[in-house]
């Protein structure tokens, strides 16, 4: 369970599914022999269930997939921008350090896709996610039949139906307005991974105050 204040909950399926479609490179996790841990890019598909299912593969080398039985619980955490917040950017002082962060956690017990058909389905529905123009006939990295085939071997997909999601967003609410107007002043003027975190908080804040 993700420790998180009711200030810093997310639990609406639209934001939470817009967000894992967004940051999409998943941390998987599993407890079967030991504990294991896998990167990979996971797709959703939001109308399969009631929270969604989620789709991907890994290397048949990798053993982390003998613990998708189905019967396991995997954990795949969603990892969006986050940046360092210093006490200096408060107006109330004095006040100390923190990180800000978003993240979105599900919850399921994946059943494993080994089907050359499932397979196939599976790279395909990867590739029209990411890189929709190279899955056209004739282009230049498309794969012969008989290279796919074998390029399929080398892998094992999975599904696992959303059992449970949770968001964490701490993004400053617990602050001030004069607190949070200073804390996107200083992230304006960081670069790189403070500047989608300021988006999101900016974001999240004319969300609030919608009428």
């Amino acid at each position: 369970m993700l420790y998180t204040p009711r200030t810093f909950q997310e639990s609406e399926l639209p934001t939470l599914h817009a967000f894992m479609k967004q940051h999409s490179f998943s941390t998987v996790i599993s407890h079967g022999s030991g504990i294991n841990v896998s990167h990979v890019p996971l797709l959703l598909v939001p109308g399969r269930g009631d929270k969604g299912t989620l789709l991907g593969h890994v290397a048949r080398a990798n053993p982390h997939w003998k613990d998708f039985d189905g019967e396991r619980p995997v954990l795949c955490v969603f990892h969006g921008p986050h940046a360092y917040i210093s006490p200096t950017w408060y107006k109330v002082r004095p006040s100390v350090p923190t990180w800000n962060y978003a993240v979105v956690h599900a919850l399921g017990r994946p059943r494993i896709i080994d089907t050359p058909a499932g397979l196939s389905e599976l790279i395909d529905a990867t590739i029209a996610e990411y890189e929709p123009a190279i899955g056209v006939p004739g282009h230049d990295t498309r794969l012969s039949d008989e290279q796919r085939a074998r390029m399929l071997e080398q892998i094992v997909g999975f599904e696992l139906p959303i059992e449970e999601l949770q968001g964490k967003f701490k993004l400053g609410q617990n602050r001030s307005a004069e607190d949070q107007a200073g804390m996107m002043e200083a992230l304006a003027g960081q670069g790189g991974e403070a500047l989608a975190l300021l988006e999101l908080m900016r974001e999240r804040s004319r969300t609030r105050t919608k009428p």
